[in-house]
């Protein structure tokens, strides 16, 4: 059984706000009986919704869940459209900023928000700080691939100029994310590139995969070497590290992907009555298919490397979706996560004084 553990919720942030974070929180408490959760918000809207949530009185939704429900009221929100710099120092009792103090403190063991991600990325970087050993935190998600599981892939944009330290660094956090995760501690690791061969890449890629193999060498990582962005979907690797610039670039280009084939693919099973008969027919697998790459099943980004977990999930997520941001944040804080990346990260520099 995992260990109890609470989540901290900035239910203002988003497309939805409180409309789908509170129902998502709800949800995810009452299939979780480890878990605490923080709404944090507006104390009057999330009043309502968690009347609206509950079909009965508020008092009455959080004496249903006792000590493992609770409010916090922040009076400001942070707007999706608010520049990081004016969100960290105009709104300092904005509930994004309540929520990434709730974890400074203590209170929360992981905090999760849909709001705006440079806002968030920045107000959680200045309040919770950065781990021992960590010159960057990344963000990292998992991409679907043939296996039917996630290939981690970071950075995905936290970082656009990164050094070859940095990216090896990455690669400690990710098997760490996927050991503390996945129970997996010898997670396989491939170094992003335009091609296979030892020739090929930047001099920050060549460099990075130089510090990678003597990593390997020392049995720090299990490092596969170079792998193109098509293999991120085949699971060659579990952990692909790069720059957040190419990150960042390869994950807007596959959510671009996704949407061109959903929409295609509708427009064309409903072109004519024989290919809506078709669709019919195929409905359970196209269903299956539908699940197995959809974009709420992968919800939820963390900035790895900070003291907490830190969650980013999509604005438009729906409450499903939302849910499985927050089921993302339990398991990485109950696994352990940061436990394993401090250590990971101290073996790491022990090593390199030794060298």
């Amino acid at each position: 059984m995992s260990m109890p553990c609470t989540i901290a919720i900035d239910c203002m942030g988003g497309d939805h706000g409180a409309h789908v974070t509170v129902p998502a929180a709800l949800h995810f408490l009452g299939k979780t009986p480890n878990a605490s959760v923080i709404l944090v918000g507006q104390e009057a809207v999330l009043t309502s919704e968690l009347e609206r949530a509950a079909k009965q009185p508020a008092a009455q939704a959080l004496a249903k869940f006792g000590s493992r429900l609770r409010v916090q009221h922040a009076s400001q929100v942070v707007e999706m459209d608010e520049p990081p710099r004016d969100a960290l120092r105009k709104k300092k009792d904005s509930s994004m900023r309540v929520t990434a103090t709730l974890v400074k403190q203590g209170v929360a063991h992981a905090a999760v928000s849909a709001g705006n991600t440079g806002a968030w990325m920045a107000t959680t970087h200045y309040v919770i700080k950065t781990l021992p050993g960590v010159d960057r935190p990344a963000l990292c998600a998992p991409m679907p691939n043939q296996k039917d599981a996630g290939t981690i892939v970071l950075d995905l944009g936290a970082n656009v100029e990164c050094t070859a330290e940095n990216l090896l660094q990455f690669a400690l956090m990710g098997t760490a994310l996927v050991a503390a995760t996945e129970h997996r501690e010898n997670a396989t690791v491939g170094l992003l590139n335009v091609g296979s061969e030892d020739i090929k890449g930047t001099p920050l890629v060549k460099a990075a995969a130089l510090l990678l193999q003597a990593a390997h060498a020392r049995g720090e990582i299990n490092y596969l070497g170079y792998v193109e962005g098509n293999e991120i979907y085949t699971g060659r690797a579990d952990v692909v590290v790069c720059d957040g610039f190419t990150g960042n670039v390869m994950l807007k280009a596959s959510e671009g992907l996704g949407r061109l084939v959903k929409t295609t693919l509708s427009q064309e099973l409903r072109a004519n009555p024989l290919r809506m008969l078709g669709a019919l027919i195929a409905k359970g697998g196209l269903d299956a298919l539908a699940n197995r790459i959809s974009a709420s099943r992968y919800n939820g980004a963390c900035l790895l490397g900070l003291k907490g977990v830190v969650i980013k999930s999509h604005g438009s997520a729906d409450a499903n979706g939302f849910e499985v941001a927050i089921r993302r944040a339990y398991e990485m804080a109950s696994g352990g996560v940061l436990e394993r990346i401090t250590a990971r990260l101290a073996a790491h520099q022990v090593a390199q004084a030794a060298a």
